[in-house]
């Protein structure tokens, strides 16, 4: 004998494919930005290992082997801010826009590796990450009128890519 299934077994079931959504969300985008930090890394490896180290550094520069660990936590931390506002993706405008400008700092992140390591430019990295770093801050806010924890777990990026603005300026300057 089979039962029709009930409003009961509906929103189980319902809370169920959700859950099943949100997971395949965070899943994208840790997979989307983890992906950017690994072709951005082999875009840059060979730089790093040969014209980065022949460069005059500012005296605040850290030792390398700070980057990639550092790196890798933001990465994840924006993508767990950006899957946060995403799951108030229904029905709301503000969401559509806000990653637009999230995908827009991820861009310019992915540019910024490409410009100053891979084609050894200072100066266009320069330029490239006070726009980075401009869309960090917009996505920051507009993170913020969504979910407040997407904005609290941006902060840190925005901090470090304002901390990485000075040490391109530097480079930029001391190297021309």
């Amino acid at each position: 004998m089979t039962t029709l299934p009930t409003a009961m077994d509906n929103a189980v079931s319902s809370r169920t494919s959700d859950r099943r959504q949100d997971l395949a969300g965070l899943v994208g985008f840790l997979a989307l930005t983890i992906a950017v930090e690994i072709v951005a890394g082999l875009a840059t490896s060979s730089s790093v290992r040969t014209w980065y180290p022949t460069l005059e550094k500012a005296p605040w520069n850290p030792p390398g082997w700070v980057f990639g660990p550092v790196w890798t936590v933001l990465y994840v931390m924006m993508a767990v801010a950006a899957w946060r506002v995403w799951r108030y993706r229904k029905g709301d405008e503000r969401v559509r826009q806000a990653l637009g400008i999230f995908y827009l700092q991820l861009t310019l992140n992915f540019l910024w590796s490409i410009l100053f390591f891979g084609l050894q430019l200072p100066l266009a990295g320069l330029i490239d990450i006070v726009l980075l770093l401009t869309a960090i801050i917009l996505t920051t806010i507009v993170f913020r009128r969504i979910d407040r924890w997407a904005a609290w777990l941006m902060i840190p990026y925005a901090l470090w890519v304002a901390y990485a603005t000075t040490l391109n300026a530097a480079i930029w300057w001391l190297n021309r």
